[in-house]
């Protein structure tokens, strides 16, 4: 059914999900771990976008207002504080983002991450949602190692630095995409709808991120990718003692 929207994504990941990861994944008792590491991630790529964008693209008021707009979803994970009703309303940017005018990266890399922001957090509204109306509790977990496995190997000087970033985020939302459609056919009917309307904008993200680092890059990144594809790939086949939803091979 998916499998057009789902093509590109297994040819770009150098490696499938091990089944072993699946079969853990699948187990009701593993559930919470999984909706309350999926939550943290969306939180998670949200402020990586607006990272991106305070520090290479817009100026100085545009950032504040995009860190206030961030900042209850913030509060809720790492303080607790606010409530589902409290987030519903709050998903919408006070003002404007304006470019700076010494910006190399244009408006292109602020639309784009800007609408991967507002899609982050409704996911991540929606998974809270979830998690409430089954009466999960939310507590904090500690980070695995899938995507710091992947930033240590970041060049440090620019436009490296970025090209490489955004790079790894498109593994990343990759790897997303391909694990939603994995664990969407083992889980409850309300699940499985709600996991498979992630696949389209999880594919778009990966493809607007490598977009953005062609771009940028100005020339052929192709060894880059493929690089951090391999990086990837090995975090994700190699044996991990940490279980997340973007672990390794569990043990």
């Amino acid at each position: 059914m998916h499998s057009k929207l789902l093509a590109p994504i297994h040819s770009f990941l150098q490696c499938e999900t091990p089944q072993v990861w699946i079969e853990k994944a699948k187990q009701p008792e593993n559930l919470q771990l999984l909706l309350t590491d999926h939550l943290i991630c969306e939180l998670k790529a949200a402020q990586t976008a607006m990272w991106l964008i305070r520090k290479y693209a817009v100026d100085k008021e545009s950032g504040a207002a995009l860190l206030a707009w961030l900042a209850p979803f913030e509060q809720y994970i790492y303080k607790k504080t606010g409530s589902l009703a409290e987030l519903a309303k709050a998903n919408k940017l006070s003002k404007t983002i304006v470019a700076k005018s010494n910006s190399n990266y244009g408006q292109d890399l602020i639309d784009k991450m800007v609408l991967l922001i507002k899609e982050e957090i409704h996911h991540f509204y929606q998974v809270l949602e979830i998690m409430t109306n089954r009466n999960i509790p939310y507590n904090n977990i500690s980070a695995g190692r899938y995507a710091k496995g992947m930033m240590k190997h970041v060049k440090t000087h620019e436009p490296e630095t970025l090209i490489d970033k955004l790079i790894c985020g498109a593994y990343i939302e990759a790897r997303s995409c391909e694990r939603f459609a994995k664990l969407a056919p083992h889980l409850d009917d309300e699940l499985n709808k709600f996991y498979v309307s992630l696949l389209r904008s999880e594919a778009r993200h990966y493809q607007d991120y490598l977009a953005l680092a062609e771009q940028i890059a100005g020339k052929d990144i192709s060894e880059r990718v493929k690089y951090f594809g391999e990086v990837e790939a090995k975090l994700i086949a190699s044996e991990d003692e940490d279980f997340k939803f973007h672990s390794g091979a569990p043990i």
